[in-house]
């Protein structure tokens, strides 16, 4: 056990970090096994994609989660990659609305598979006494409710 294994729940941030790029990896390595030119920071957009359809720059953000400019970097990258194309709205010339490209919808069919099975080795891992996901949903919840830096910032002026 190092320092920050030790540290308990000052270290969470880093702990998180840790624990996602171990699981960043591993998906890249579970793609390659298969034969699939993947990088797993593409999947939340292209998972998106694939239900949605349809979006533009913003919804793909508001749904990802990302900012708007780390979402533009990804989607730039994509569209080098053939995986989406993106096209002016005809309702408005200002935004572009982004699909899947063919390259991509192909994608897709060869990682469905990969995807049932990374999803039971996930539902393995996170399976636990308290569960994972359950534990992410709960807190993800209390900070959007009040973040955590509003939180120190009100503790800090009830002294």
């Amino acid at each position: 056990m190092n320092i920050i294994d030790e540290s308990g729940i000052l270290a969470i941030s880093t702990r998180l970090q840790r624990l996602s790029e171990q699981l960043r990896k591993d998906g890249a390595m579970i793609y390659q096994s298969f034969g699939i030119d993947f990088e797993p920071k593409w999947f939340p957009v292209i998972f998106t994609l694939h239900h949605k359809k349809m979006l533009s720059v913003v919804e793909i953000a508001n749904e990802i989660g990302y900012t708007h400019p780390s979402t533009i970097s990804l989607l730039k990258e994509l569209e080098k990659n053939k995986l989406i194309q993106s096209k002016k709205d005809k309702q408005d010339e200002r935004r572009r609305l982004i699909i899947l490209a063919p390259k991509g919808i192909e994608l897709i069919e060869k990682m469905k598979p990969v995807w049932e099975l990374m999803s039971k080795v996930l539902g393995q891992i996170a399976d636990n006494e308290n569960n994972l996901l359950t534990a992410i949903n709960e807190a993800e919840k209390k900070i959007n409710e009040q973040s955590f830096y509003q939180r120190a910032l009100q503790i800090k002026n009830e002294k």
